[in-house]
């Protein structure tokens, strides 16, 4: 749309062009008429001269003064002259007339002066005539033309202005009335379909109309899609912990209809466990379904929502609803866990927090207690739950709560030895590979129900306790095998690197070792890549006495760090386990296939037997049975057993 200076110097320049031309039509014209009368004139001369000429006597050839006087005043009653002169052939002026106000005159189109002879009376008669008049006439006109053009432009200007404005507005309250009606239930009928209660039939409007719609819906959608990377959890499809900041902020800080409600802190116990010995599929529909379990369980509680805050934690919203109907869900929970526990075979599925909160208190103090609710109810029976009532404790003394019933029940599965012992079988590829059985333990409360093990262990790294509960697993299955009498077997069991790195466990375990030297020769003694690298001259300490005893050594994980080879032949491991990431899937992943490859060659070459752990099918034995690998652990190998 053009300004009023735009449409007014548009407009400007117009006229201009219309001026000139109609300028130079009416001068080019003028001078056209002109010439044509100047030269009709010399007719009408050579009329009057023959009348004169004839009424003189025959005898007398030139005209004499009378005559001459009588011509020039006829000829200028006929019409006005700017000059006339009257002379004899021969030059000689007889009469000279010059009409010094003839006025305005345009010289581009005034026609030259005219030469007329007359023979019969021995005269030259030179005139130009006074075209003033018309001169005067066509000087208006074109001032008129002017003048008419400028107000013209202006009017013209003007109305434009006004129309153009017209027509916006219309074609503006058009769109208006298009996308008022576009909601996000609609947009997609929106986007193809006509617009409606037309103010202006301009096909080009309709169509830029329809591609606007389409544009904006393409907007949503990469909105939605941004949003849902943002703030929804891909695996679930629940809200993340960004939303859940959000939520709590808009629905309970500020006004709302949320006066207080309950906040339950879901943690799955055996995640962890789950993507090491299964893969990570299986952990994801572990996730999944605990997160369709939630959801259920949320279905009877008016604008109850779940969110998923991490890996493992999940956090249950429950606006309006009082501390006794949240332990009310929190029951239905464990109900849910149980049944879902006995399906999957599983130790445990999880723990759940609760904390009851009202508008005064920060998100920070609310996630404080739940999680401290948690580590409470990880102490007590299988998918228990715990309700975090004493709102007092993160500023009392007692800050560690959940630290000191986890360091109660710790020193209570210490005291009274409550650990059960699995073994797990690790089958050699070959009739001359070696291989053992790996012994896992789980952790038994006071209730006879398995703690998770997982933060079990967590608990007891963070309380200081692992070293101690290391020696627990030690003697229990020292005792256990001989009491079974399994000496023609071997056994893996798992060293913790706090226990690798304490110097009076290894005098303990050397001690303990070479009081049972039948048992010592059988033990295959497990420790991370990770561990071992803390402190490479106690894990070559130890790995020495382990190898003086009669005992092996296991590097399991390992591809997980950046240990050399020249590490491995310094320490002289007898097994290398490689790390799960390496073999899921090893059927399809030909670089997974060509790094353990390579990784056995070596290893083979030091005298390293290769392992591999979490092996879940078929076609991922065969395929590392062709890499050579010495052995396989898995639950495709076999399941956990009772020792």
């Amino acid at each position: 749309m053009y300004t009023y200076s735009q449409l007014l110097l548009r407009n400007l320049t117009l006229a201009l062009i219309f001026i000139i031309s109609i300028s130079a039509i009416s001068l080019s014209m003028l001078h056209s008429m002109l010439d044509s009368k100047a030269s009709q004139h010399s007719k009408l001369i050579n009329v009057l001269t023959n009348q004169i000429a004839t009424s003189q006597n025959s005898s007398k050839k030139a005209a004499d003064a009378t005559s001459i006087q009588s011509i020039a005043t006829r000829l200028q009653q006929v019409t006005s002259y700017k000059a006339l002169i009257i002379s004899t052939e021969t030059g000689k002026q007889l009469f000279n007339y010059s009409n010094v106000d003839s006025g305005f005159s345009l010289s581009i189109t005034t026609p030259k002066p005219k030469n007329i002879v007359i023979e019969e009376l021995d005269l030259a008669i030179k005139y130009q005539l006074d075209f003033s008049g018309e001169y005067n006439l066509i000087v208006g006109f074109i001032l008129a033309t002017i003048i008419l053009s400028i107000i013209l432009v202006f009017f013209a200007t003007f109305m434009s202005t006004k129309r153009h404005k017209t027509v916006f507005n219309a074609i503006s309250n058009q769109i208006k009335a298009e996308f008022s009606s576009i909601n996000q239930d609609n947009l997609l009928a929106a986007e193809t379909s006509e617009p409606h209660n037309n103010i202006l039939e301009i096909p080009e409007l309709k169509q830029g109309i329809i591609d606007i719609k389409r544009l904006i819906k393409q907007q949503v959608d990469n909105t939605n899609i941004l949003e849902q990377e943002a703030y929804v959890d891909p695996l679930t499809q629940l809200d993340n912990r960004n939303r859940f900041v959000q939520f709590y902020e808009t629905q309970v800080t500020q006004d709302s209809p949320v006066k207080f409600g309950s906040l339950i802190i879901t943690r799955c116990s055996e995640l962890q466990t789950i993507n090491k010995i299964h893969g990570y599929k299986e952990g994801d529909n572990y996730i999944s379904h605990i997160a369709k379990l939630l959801e259920k369980a949320l279905l009877k509680y008016s604008g109850g929502k779940a969110f998923r805050l991490n890996s493992s934690d999940f956090a249950c919203f429950l606006p309006n609803v009082e501390l006794k109907q949240a332990e009310e869900f929190s029951t239905e929970l464990s109900v849910l866990f149980n049944n879902y526990q006995q399906t999957a075979d599983l130790d445990s599925v999880a723990y759940s927090g609760i904390v009851h909160f009202n508008k005064t208190q920060s998100l920070g103090e609310l996630l404080a207690l739940a999680d401290t609710g948690v580590s409470v109810a990880q102490t007590k029976g299988a998918n228990a739950w715990y309700s975090q009532k004493d709102t007092d404790i993160l500023a009392s003394n007692s800050a560690n709560y959940g630290n000191q019933n986890w360091r109660q029940e710790i020193d209570s599965v210490l005291e009274n030895q409550r650990i059960s012992l699995l073994l797990q079988p690790i089958q050699p590829n070959g009739r001359n590979n070696k291989a053992y059985s790996e012994i896992l333990a789980r952790f038994i409360n006071s209730n006879n129900d398995v703690l998770p093990t997982t933060s079990f262990i967590a608990m007891a790294e963070k309380l200081d306790k692992i070293v101690a509960i290391d020696k627990l697993i030690i003697e229990k299955a020292i005792q256990e095998i001989m009491n079974k009498n399994m000496l023609d077997h071997s056994f893996g069991i798992n060293i913790s690197s706090r226990s690798v790195n304490d110097e009076h466990f290894m005098i303990w375990l050397e001690r303990k070792l070479l009081r049972e030297p039948k048992v010592s020769t059988r033990l295959i003694f497990e420790i991370t890549e990770a561990g071992l690298q803390q402190n490479i001259k106690a894990s070559k300490r130890l790995i020495d006495m382990l190898h003086r005893v009669g005992s092996r050594i296991t590097v399991e994980r390992f591809g997980m760090g950046l240990t050399s080879f020249k590490f491995f032949r310094d320490l002289t491991p007898d097994y290398i386990k490689m790390d799960g990431s390496y073999t899921r899937n090893i059927d399809n992943d030909k670089n997974n296939q060509y790094f353990l490859r390579l990784m056995v060659d070596l290893a083979h070459r030091l005298g390293i037997n290769v392992l591999a752990e979490s092996v879940e099918s078929q076609e991922e034995k065969h395929t590392l049975e062709k890499l050579f690998i010495d052995g396989c652990q898995g639950f495709y190998i076999g399941k956990p057993a009772q020792l």
